[in-house]
């Protein structure tokens, strides 16, 4: 708990919800959609961990919770992908050198804005590089074992947990290996989980228990439907009877930042993400920068701000920008205090904690000054008031070990609230796909429990790598959105078709090695999998 808050009436606690799907493709050396890591390291993930460490450097006291997926740092960890993010983030800055001579001439008003990216690129080489030896997880590592941030898992690849019911072998692998794959990266238990999609169902929380997993989050109907009137809202966790508590969103300080209408990043002095200099200038001139195709895509230099809802932008001008984003902090600070100082007067000796859980991409790739308003927002926090403390839900557990006893409700965050989103028209014919994956899984893991040929164990530790990687919710999110739609099926059916002839190989006794070989050196995710997370528990 935050030190010198004696007269707080409430807590804050902010999540960061840190996650993309696993991409790795070693077979090509220019993959498209392997931007999206890198993007994220250089917008978002980067600016977070700079930040953080400028509040540390600065003796701000703060705290942050954020989830960090296994596909997530699966990738932060890859050797192949590291080196691939240093040659990307290397041409950002040839790119960016480029732009301060030509803006220097022909686009002047645009000049000083092509300096920030120079100083930001280079800023992420350092970070990357000369701070964290290429691996980012050392850097959040770090900062966790301060004290500052609680960094807490997710299912090992972002399953949708709502629609894996009918498999309950499936559900404790995904835990199993996210489980282990945070020890791994983070050299400690989680103590709190984020459901993908904030999917909950009744009965999840008895296998997040077994993974002494302590708490997790869903949104604010999953605590206002609970089987028990919530005694009060989302402004205290309940415990489901297994113990594990959930912790329910706040819409009134989410909608601060997540409504297209009403939210922060609309203001018209924030940078436009749909402006980039990839498709803006000559295409001979960007060529080198580009997908080697020749197929235009975002270089992250965006020359202009918001403006407006018409179609004519003016240029960015990084000093207003930064002023928006104190005054939008100190606005967020504000509301909160008046939010906690009303709620306090209906909670007895119980101060009310405010959820404010949002995806980590937003602050930074999405709103691009999205890390400067929260590092704006922790140092108000710290130094213009006493009457609002940060927390984590650790934290509020240790000071509030006794709580309400309900199940949530059964649901989701997304459109509707109710897994909509991941099972509708354009993507429900993947499920009856997902499920004969996970049931015949769970067969073989059963059947060679006591296996010890090294090749066949190789093999079932592969299928299992593909059962998770075809059960990512990315994949069905996207075929709804309408983004990448082919790449999204494509990696749906390519996850089942490995997998089923792994079976085939497994169940005829004729598994060939170069296949098994091959698809190590492809999908090499947790290389710690151990098949037998999915073999039914022992009596």
């Amino acid at each position: 708990m935050l030190v010198g808050k004696e007269k707080a009436k409430g807590m804050l606690c902010m999540m960061l919800h840190a996650h993309l799907p696993f991409v790795r493709h070693p077979e090509y050396d220019d993959f498209l959609e392997e931007d999206w890591l890198y993007e994220a390291i250089t917008e978002t993930y980067i600016p977070l961990l700079d930040m953080m460490n400028g509040l540390l450097r600065d003796g701000v006291d703060f705290r942050l919770t954020m989830s960090m997926t296994p596909p997530l740092t699966a990738m932060l960890r890859d050797g192949l992908l590291q080196q691939r993010y240093l040659r990307n983030i290397e041409k950002l800055i040839e790119l960016a050198e480029k732009e301060v001579a030509r803006t220097r001439v022909s686009q002047r008003e645009c000049y000083d804005t092509a300096q920030m990216y120079l100083r930001k690129f280079r800023r992420c080489r350092e970070v990357f590089v000369d701070q964290n030896g290429m691996d980012l997880t050392r850097g959040f590592r770090a900062v966790m074992e301060t004290g500052k941030l609680e960094i807490i898992t997710c299912g090992a690849t972002h399953g949708f947990f709502p629609l894996m019911q009918t498999v309950p072998g499936a559900i404790r692998a995904q835990l199993a290996v996210a489980t282990e794959s945070h020890r791994q990266a983070f050299g400690r238990s989680p103590r709190g989980i984020w459901n993908a999609e904030c999917g909950y169902f009744k009965g999840l929380d008895r296998y997040l228990a077994k993974e002494k997993i302590r708490f997790f989050f869903v949104d604010t109907h999953g605590i206002l439907n609970a089987s028990c009137r919530p005694a009060y809202g989302v402004y205290a966790p309940l415990y489901t009877p297994t113990g594990v508590a959930a912790f329910g969103r706040d819409i009134e300080s989410s909608k601060s930042v997540w409504s297209s209408e009403e939210g922060y990043p609309g203001d018209a002095n924030y940078r436009e993400f749909y402006r980039d200099i990839g498709y803006d200038l000559d295409l001979d001139y960007i060529r080198p920068y580009i997908h080697e195709s020749g197929f235009r895509k975002n270089t992250g230099i965006k020359y202009y701000r918001i403006t407006g809802k018409t179609v004519y932008k003016r240029p960015y001008v990084e000093r207003w920008a930064q002023d928006r984003a104190a005054t939008h902090a100190g606005n967020f600070m504000y509301n909160r205090q008046q939010q906690v100082k009303h709620l306090a007067g209906f909670m007895g000796d119980r101060l009310p904690i405010v959820v404010s859980p949002y995806d980590a991409e937003l602050f930074g790739h999405w709103w691009y000054e999205g890390p400067d308003f929260l590092n704006y927002l922790f140092r108000k926090i710290h130094f213009d008031q006493n009457e609002l403390d940060l927390c984590t839900p650790s934290e509020y557990l240790k000071r509030y070990s006794v709580n309400q006893v309900a199940y949530p409700s059964m649901s989701s965050w997304g459109a509707n609230g109710y897994c909509s989103v991941w099972l509708e028209s354009s993507n429900d014919w993947i499920y009856r796909h997902l499920i004969k994956m996970a049931e015949r899984m769970v067969e073989l893991a059963n059947t060679y429990r006591f296996e010890n040929d090294g090749l066949r164990i190789r093999a079932l530790n592969q299928a299992a790598r593909e059962v998770l990687l075809a059960q990512s919710s990315d994949w069905a999110f996207i075929m709804k959105t309408r983004t990448m739609v082919e790449y999204a099926v494509k990696r749906t059916k390519e996850h089942v078709n490995w997998f089923t002839e792994l079976y085939y190989m497994l169940k005829e006794n004729r598994v060939d090695e170069g296949f098994v070989s091959y698809l190590e050196g492809k999908n090499n995710i947790f290389s710690f999998m151990d098949y037998h997370v999915y073999a039914n528990p022992e009596d």
